[in-house]
């Protein structure tokens, strides 16, 4: 269903203001964005320094492509609605604004070649699990990853906090290009919330108070978002 766009853009024809250097990525379908989401942001933002950290829905994610994933105008919606109290937070539609699959090499690529236009010499970091990390050499180019950006590894709920060593055993590659500064692990909070069981629960009728920011429990409501009978959509 449509959506209205929500949340200040940034300077038009920019995807990241010129004068910021240090800029989180996190990327990710957010069908819906909940409190684990926000969570992980702060607390990377906080632990590296971050000057800003930018929410990128994915328009089309390539592992979900025989998936029904709920439009992106409205899960762009949600996170602007999300995020729309914290300065620190933005809302980048640089997957939604693109065609076909949204693959990270490309947008990393487009931001990187973006600060080499603005002559800022800015870097990247982009935030990931440690589920992920560890399917990381199955994507596609990851090469490209690691060259347009650092990789921030996160803790998933349940496990333990990844360490550097177990992180570049994953990816050698990363050892390459230096360590230190390609790869870091922040311990975060762990907050046993998934998209997943929102849906369920938002399909099933029950509340979904105090998973999601109050604006994105309205909007999941008054849109009737994942009332769906497919038990593929919402389990």
């Amino acid at each position: 269903m449509g959506a209205r766009r929500v949340g200040r853009q940034v300077t038009e024809g920019s995807w990241i203001e010129p004068g910021l250097q240090r800029v989180g990525i996190l990327g990710g379908t957010f069908d819906p964005i909940h409190y684990g989401h926000l969570a992980v942001a702060e607390e990377v933002a906080e632990a590296l320094g971050l000057e800003k950290i930018l929410f990128v829905p994915a328009a089309r994610p390539p592992h979900k492509l025989d998936e029904d994933v709920t439009p992106a105008e409205d899960r762009a919606t949600m996170v602007a609605l999300a995020i729309a109290g914290n300065p620190a937070f933005g809302l980048c539609r640089i997957e939604l604004e693109r065609k076909g699959p949204s693959y990270t090499a490309d947008t990393l690529e487009q931001l990187a070649d973006e600060a080499a236009r603005q002559g800022v010499a800015r870097e990247l970091h982009f935030i990931l699990s440690a589920d992920t990390l560890a399917e990381f050499r199955t994507w596609r180019t990851p090469e490209r990853v690691l060259a347009a950006a650092h990789l921030v590894v996160v803790p998933r709920p349940g496990a333990p906090a990844p360490s550097l060593e177990w992180a570049l055993a994953q990816i050698p590659e990363a050892a390459a290009a230096g360590p230190a500064l390609r790869i870091r692990c922040v311990d975060t909070v762990r907050l046993a919330t998934s998209s997943t069981e929102i849906r369920a629960r938002a399909a099933a009728g029950c509340s979904i108070r105090y998973l999601v920011p109050p604006d994105v429990e309205a909007y999941v409501r008054d849109h009737r978002l994942y009332r769906s009978e497919d038990a593929s959509r919402t389990t």
